[in-house]
């Protein structure tokens, strides 16, 4: 490159970046012009869905533009997460992202077909809620997380927990649960919630964690005995029972947390345009009942604290996965 090529390039690039930054501004103020997806990897039903449409139907209003819901089930959410990761970065792909998402790297390894930082742009952390951990109450000799973990010590393997499925964030709660304390139990996979309730009414298995409002109805009815809760504070829906920390296990937590992404490289004014405008609809005092109503506690936060919030879980979950030696084939 010549002295007069060089100097021509120095002298253009503040200009190229200019216009690159009010195309951008640009395009933010015309967006949306056409129908945006959120992708939903679970079939409808269950909070994932509920939060997708919730957002998609004010948003829709708000933008003046249809928005469409397209639940993309399999894979263990692979299906759902790579389609929004090969999608163009435009702002017209959200992904609906949950806590599995951050094991998913350490259960996948090489296999996962996206790379689970690279890949996308944090939106919105949405909110959370907690899993319960709950027993038979025919369950001999336990009647709280101690004689739990008592039991679990002196019949390693004994014990049959569930869960919706290997990278779930019941199945990680228990993970992280038996390497804290010492414990052994054997994993039996459901395919969802509602099944893997009804095996524990059944008598198949004796232990379960799962999201404190798919459990309430059996809980009240006395079916299932609840006897921790796996954030820093009590539920508010079992506010008498006690914290997996507060029970025993010093340093325990899991929040179930629930987020969306964008495709990685969508401009920054869109970005935070879309967010803006999800972090009002959150924060609707009637969004905001009817996610507590279901044991979700809003959180509405910018695009960089939910990607800090990745930062972190990424790397936990990652070593529980590596620890348990859990993988998918």
């Amino acid at each position: 490159m010549t002295f007069n090529t060089r100097f021509l390039a120095r002298l253009l690039a503040p200009l190229c970046l200019g216009l690159a930054l009010t195309g951008a501004a640009r395009a933010a103020d015309d967006y949306p012009s056409k129908p945006v997806r959120i992708i939903v990897p679970y079939t409808p039903g269950g909070f994932n869905d509920t939060l997708a449409r919730t957002v998609g139907d004010r948003l829709g209003k708000v933008w003046k533009q249809s928005v469409v819901v397209d639940n993309r089930p399999g894979g263990n959410t692979v299906l759902g997460n790579n389609l929004a990761a090969k999608a163009p970065a435009d702002g017209y792909t959200i992904l609906i992202t949950p806590l599995p998402f951050s094991a998913l790297p350490a259960l996948y390894g090489a296999k996962l077909p996206y790379n689970a930082t690279a890949d996308f742009q944090p939106l919105v952390w949405a909110g959370y809620t907690q899993n319960a951990l709950v027993i038979r109450p025919d369950l001999p000799g336990v009647t709280n997380l101690k004689e739990l973990i008592d039991y679990a010590k002196k019949n390693p393997g004994k014990l049959n927990y569930g869960s919706t499925g290997s990278g779930s964030s019941n199945h990680l709660s228990m993970e992280l649960f038996m390497s804290m304390t010492g414990t052994k139990m054997t994993h039996v996979p459901y395919k969802g919630s509602a099944p893997a309730v009804m095996a524990m009414l059944g008598g198949e298995i004796d232990v379960l964690f799962d999201n404190v409002p798919n459990l309430m109805q059996q809980i009240k009815a006395s079916k299932l005995k609840p006897i921790a809760v796996t954030g820093t504070q009590r539920a508010a829906l079992l506010p008498e029972t006690p914290t997996v920390q507060e029970a025993g296990v010093p340093g325990y937590e899991v929040i179930v947390w629930f987020g969306m992404q964008m495709p990685a490289g969508t401009p920054k004014p869109i970005v935070d345009r879309a967010n803006q405008d999800i972090v009002a609809i959150l924060k609707d005092p009637e969004v905001v009942k009817l996610f507590r109503d279901q044991g979700v506690e809003v959180v509405a936060s910018t695009p960089e604290a939910f990607g800090q919030l990745l930062q972190k879980e990424i790397p936990k979950w990652t070593k529980v996965v590596n620890d348990a030696g859990v993988k998918i084939e």
